[in-house]
């Protein structure tokens, strides 16, 4: 008996179509070059799921330093310090302060430098 892939082959092409909604041109509806579009951007989407945390920390990062040297200390002296104390704060955390509650970030400023 001869077995037929109709539904099986037609579940993975609306699968990729699926995916490929709001492309431009044929991409959208042509299953081949929608398969590779679609391809291709799931590939970008993970390798950018990595970028963005890295974005994200140098961001932090420079908001840090900023408040810092507003408050007459560098960076890597603010890390330093408050290393030195046992502080265990993250960067997210001391740049959410820095911005938020600049009183408390010289708080934190205070204690790093008394650390070092």
């Amino acid at each position: 008996m001869r077995i037929k892939r109709g539904v099986k082959a037609r579940r993975r092409r609306n699968r990729v179509l699926e995916l490929s909604k709001g492309y431009r041109g044929r991409r959208k509806n042509c299953f081949r070059r929608a398969q590779q579009a679609v391809e291709r951007a799931l590939d970008y989407a993970s390798r950018d799921r990595a970028r963005r945390k890295r974005d994200f920390r140098s961001l932090w990062i420079v908001r840090i330093n900023a408040a810092a040297r507003s408050l007459g200390m560098s960076y890597s002296g603010l890390v330093a310090g408050l290393a030195k104390a046992n502080v265990q704060v993250d960067r997210k955390i001391l740049a959410d302060l820095a911005v938020a509650d600049p009183s408390g970030f010289a708080a934190m400023v205070d204690m790093a430098k008394a650390a070092s």
